[in-house]
């Protein structure tokens, strides 16, 4: 099947031979089908795809996210046979049911599903991906089971006894964690979060109450409050399974989990951190199939495009990505070395930590405790011939010295650092004690980032606003006309929010001559950010409103996320 679907495709000149192959080797090595793995690796997107099969088969398409399906019908065919097959029942009418399937030539699934229901099935065509999102809304196997083992730990009576009074017990509360029910419990919590598409886990200890939150699309939610009580033995399996020492509960720790779920592999940063009513936990979901290490497909305007490049493959001087702690800065600096990235270049980075595996790519993971730390291996890199040399974070003077020698003496460095905007970066290292004249003569561009959410493809209409409404935020008016932006109504693939996926706006700083001579005069950040914006850079915010216009996002999303 996979070799004719494959055939089929080249001949409708929908995919090369070579792409063909290529998709068919990966194949061999996972249980995935080949349309899924033609689309995970950029050669068709899944409209394509479901369309083809459509014409091909005489089969029509259907969208799931805004289908509301009568929960009797779901009945008639479980979770787990939705799953198995990957598919899902959407209406009956008489003895006929309608079936929404990833594979429409699935015969054997077709026949299980009308021997079990007893109705006569008919095919509709849908993506592999809407359908798995459709049976976890709609099943919402998740809830039910993770309900499910909640009861099952009712009747156990395990508890750790704050360090304070007595010596914690390690071997019962091991004993206690390897519970089947506790294992199962930590493992459909990190699914749920996996499906859900959540950045972070927190699982937050407070006097009476335990709380799991998610945060998805770059905001907290509230998903599930267990029994205090179940407290220690859900954290003491997570630090088990980070490798973190369980009887240690006065001091932070770091540790690592790495996960594979449908054949991804998933790595989890885990952070614990002592609180007055307990350790709280946040683990980081790092997932290496999700990151699009495309520049042309991360946001940028033109000019802002054209700039970034121009730095990124200069010969020397240092480039700074500027943004909080989860604005994408990882991923940007990520795509500039996938850009330059070729045989003839050693790049080499020291991070903390090593968030995804670049090919052909020297990575250096950080250790303060045994004395390796940024300032350490920068020196040692400097002795490795490099040409790109990427620095975490830089974090103190002696690492900024260093990152800025090196830029200074034939080498590109890229680096991040943690402000507002792109111009009072400036300000920042002047502030770690870096000379102005250094900063003028190694620093080639700055850049700074945000995270906002986009308006849910699913429900999204427009509407229209009065231009002076937006000229408050900076909106420069074409006319009287009423100006059209666009907002999501709500529906079942946004969670009723109006709002899913995030996107990145960005603010590019070249370091011009200009720019040069009011560093070394000691300018403050608004004359910076007047000359630069002269020069054609759009701050943040201006960056932001581009997005609402273009109906990407919408105007409150843009003032939560920036500055005015």
């Amino acid at each position: 099947m996979s070799r004719r679907l494959g055939d089929l495709l080249v001949a409708e000149q929908l995919l090369s031979q070579e792409q063909l192959q290529q998709a068919l080797v990966e194949q061999k090595n996972s249980n995935e089908k080949l349309g899924s793995i033609l689309v995970r690796l950029g050669y068709l997107n899944e409209d394509q795809l479901i369309g083809f099969l459509s014409r091909q088969y005489g089969i029509p398409s259907i969208t799931l996210s805004q289908l509301d399906i009568d929960p009797d019908v779901l009945k008639l065919v479980s979770a787990p046979i939705a799953r198995k097959y990957e598919v899902l029942p959407i209406r009956r009418i008489g003895n006929t049911l309608t079936l929404a399937m990833a594979d429409p030539t699935n015969v054997f699934a077709l026949d299980d599903i009308a021997f079990m229901t007893n109705l006569n099935v008919i095919p509709v065509v849908a993506s592999q991906g809407a359908i798995r999102k459709a049976i976890d809304r709609n099943y919402d196997t998740s809830s039910s089971a993770i309900t499910e083992v909640i009861k099952d730990l009712e009747g156990e009576s395990f508890e750790v006894v704050d360090e304070d009074e007595t010596q914690v017990d390690v071997f019962e509360l091991k004993e206690a964690v390897e519970e089947a029910p506790v294992v199962r419990l930590v493992s459909l919590i990190l699914g749920d979060a996996i499906r859900r598409g959540a950045s972070d886990i927190h699982l937050e200890p407070f006097e009476k109450v335990f709380r799991i939150r998610f945060r998805i699309d770059g905001v907290l939610q509230e998903i599930m409050t267990p029994p205090k009580r179940l407290e220690p033995a859900i954290l003491s399996r997570i630090k088990i399974m980070a490798n973190l020492d369980i009887a240690e509960r006065r001091l932070p720790q770091d540790g690592r989990i790495k996960i594979r779920y449908h054949n991804r592999e998933i790595d989890l940063r885990v952070s614990t951190l002592p609180t007055i009513y307990g350790e709280k936990i946040v683990m980081r979901l790092l997932d290496k199939e999700s990151l699009a290490l495309d520049l042309g497909l991360l946001g940028f305007d033109s000019w802002s495009l054209t700039e970034f490049k121009k730095a990124i493959t200069s010969p020397h001087g240092m480039v700074l990505v500027t943004g909080p702690t989860g604005s994408g800065k990882t991923t940007t600096l990520y795509s500039a070395m996938t850009t330059i990235n070729s045989p003839d270049i050693n790049i080499m980075t020291a991070e903390d930590p090593v968030e995804y595996n670049l090919k052909g790519i020297n990575q250096v993971q950080i250790k303060e405790e045994i004395g390796r730390t940024f300032a350490g291996v920068l020196r040692s890199f400097l002795r490795q011939d490099p040409d790109v040399i990427l620095v975490g974070e830089v974090r103190d003077l002696e690492t900024a010295q260093i990152a800025i020698r090196a830029a200074l003496t034939g080498h590109l460095v890229l680096s991040t650092l943690h402000t507002n905007d792109a111009p009072s970066t400036i300000a920042r290292l002047c502030d770690m004690g870096i000379p102005s004249f250094l900063i003028s003569a190694s620093v080639l561009l700055i850049l700074a980032q945000r995270l906002c959410r986009k308006v849910c493809p699913d429900c999204k209409e427009s509407y229209l606003v009065d231009p002076e409404a937006l000229t408050i935020h900076g909106y420069v008016s074409q006319g009287k006309d009423p100006v059209p932006l666009y907002k999501g109504k709500g529906c079942q693939a946004c969670n009723y929010t109006g709002m899913r996926g995030r996107m990145a706006i960005y603010e590019v700083m070249p370091v011009t001559q200009e720019v040069r001579d009011l560093i070394l005069h000691g300018a403050p950040a608004s004359e910076l950010k007047a000359m630069t914006v002269s020069q054609g850079m759009k701050t943040l915010r201006q960056a932001g409103l581009q997005k609402v216009l273009e109906g990407s996002t919408t105007l409150e999303e843009i003032l939560r996320v920036t500055f005015g």
